[in-house]
């Protein structure tokens, strides 16, 4: 008869659990590289062609200058 290190099986076992879990998550929330790569170059797509389309510059500071254009 063998003797068995309960902790050992015990911790055994709550890692594959853990692992389960987290793969279950990465299927349902998870995003592969290629997909969030693909997602920031849209975005900078976006940002670049809505700031292009601007009609005059932003200024540096807004809390100086006229105080008339505050709602």
């Amino acid at each position: 008869m063998s003797v068995v290190n309960l902790n050992r099986f015990r911790k055994r076992k709550a890692r594959e659990e853990a692992k389960k879990k987290a793969d279950a998550n990465a299927r349902l929330h998870g995003q592969t590289k290629a997909e969030r790569t693909r997602q920031r170059a849209q975005r900078r797509r976006l940002e670049e062609a809505v700031d292009g389309a601007r009609l005059d510059e932003a200024p540096d500071n807004p809390d100086s200058g006229d105080e008339d254009h505050r709602a």
